[in-house]
């Protein structure tokens, strides 16, 4: 008597650009649904799959996209044929795998896999990490079977969008959610952690207006500090001189390994206030300085940080504001302020959403209908 074959695995297709702000959230989806027993691939584009090669997928798959990068006819054609050669692969691609479900979390990379898998009339999801839509997910929203959101009520007036939107609160990493602890104040007098990253494209302005703005601080605030600071390579050496004519105890490194362990540890963090970040400080729940990046089309950033800033839990700093006087007036009024800071930990807490890996996974599984 012959065997029974054993069921395939169903399998979940991931779509992601190659930032962090998409890949963290899409490798926390990943991470349920492989505990719940269901196989995940990952489909990207080739400049994202070099920074991918960790990814928990059972496969890797590359399909051509490109943004819009001008207006001239040339580069529309350019970016027009890529995005037409992704979709046939990606229609390709659905028919070889015909996934359960095809999940989005932004970015141009998202589009030929979220597009073809409408077309072969497989179930389809997107996150939006962002307290606004970005371009790639706003082009697919309408066609989508949900949409899953790291902000509750982001369509108030759009109720077509609305009615298929779940607040699912934006997965973070498992480091994020190991090195949760509670807030620990910095009493007059003791030690004082203050933790400043700024991403790839932000840390330059943490590196001109930090150091300078430490300089300004009473010596008996700045004898109190410990500073972890990420800054690029051709930065940190001048930021490491500032700090040591100081006498200010500071690390400066292009990149921490660590860096939710030490988000833990802070008293306050000063950072750019992409998607990810805002997440893992509000699942951490730390105060902060938030400084938006500037000039971007969707203005994403400064939405998310306005929204921890009304909930309390941060200050917002445009960048056109952020100089070494201004605050280095916002640190020593919070470094003598230990039950503001407090406060604001614990405001920025109550945002958080530690199982929102576990509720976008739900999500996803009654979208595609799997039986776990």
């Amino acid at each position: 008597m012959a065997t029974p074959l054993k069921p395939h695995k169903p399998l979940v297709l991931l779509a992601a650009g190659g930032t962090g702000g998409h890949l963290f959230p899409a490798e926390a989806l990943a991470g349920a649904l492989r505990a719940r027993g269901i196989e995940v691939d990952l489909a990207t584009d080739e400049r994202a799959a070099r920074y991918a090669e960790h990814f928990p997928a059972r496969q890797l798959h590359v399909l051509p996209a490109d943004t819009v990068r001008g207006r001239s006819p040339l580069a529309l054609l350019r970016t027009g044929l890529a995005l037409a050669r992704g979709l046939l692969k990606g229609y390709r691609l659905m028919r070889e795998l015909r996934p359960a479900a095809v999940v989005g979390f932004g970015g141009y990379p998202t589009v030929p896999p979220l597009l073809a898998a409408t077309l072969a009339g497989r179930p389809t999801l997107i996150h939006e990490a962002n307290a606004v839509m970005g371009r790639a997910n706003a082009m697919l929203a309408g066609r989508v079977t949900a949409i899953a959101t790291g902000y509750p009520d982001m369509f108030g007036a759009k109720p077509p969008l609305a009615a298929k939107a779940h607040h699912t609160g934006n997965p973070v990493r498992p480091a994020v959610i190991e090195a949760v602890a509670p807030y620990e104040v910095s009493e007059e007098g003791a030690p004082f952690q203050l933790v400043v990253f700024g991403g790839s494209q932000g840390a330059r302005v943490m590196s001109d207006i930090v150091p300078p703005a430490i300089a300004l601080l009473p010596p008996v605030l700045r004898e109190r500090l410990r500073i972890s600071q990420q800054a690029r390579p051709e930065d940190s050496g001048a930021v490491r001189e500032i700090y040591a004519k100081l006498g200010v105890r500071a690390e400066v490194a292009p990149f921490f390994r660590d860096l939710p362990l030490r988000m833990s540890h802070a008293h306050l963090v000063i950072a750019r206030s992409g998607a990810s970040t805002v997440a893992e400080l509000c699942v951490i729940g730390r105060p902060s300085v938030l400084v938006p990046l500037p000039g971007a089309i969707d203005q994403d950033q400064l939405a998310n940080a306005t929204a921890l800033t009304k909930a309390g839990g941060a200050m917002l700093a445009r960048q056109s504001g952020f100089t070494p006087d201004s605050l280095a007036e916002i640190l020593t009024a919070l470094m003598r302020s230990p039950a503001q800071l407090s406060g604001m930990a614990q405001k920025a807490q109550a945002m958080g959403r530690a199982d929102a890996a576990a509720r976008l996974a739900d999500l996803v599984i009654r979208t595609a209908g799997i039986q776990v």
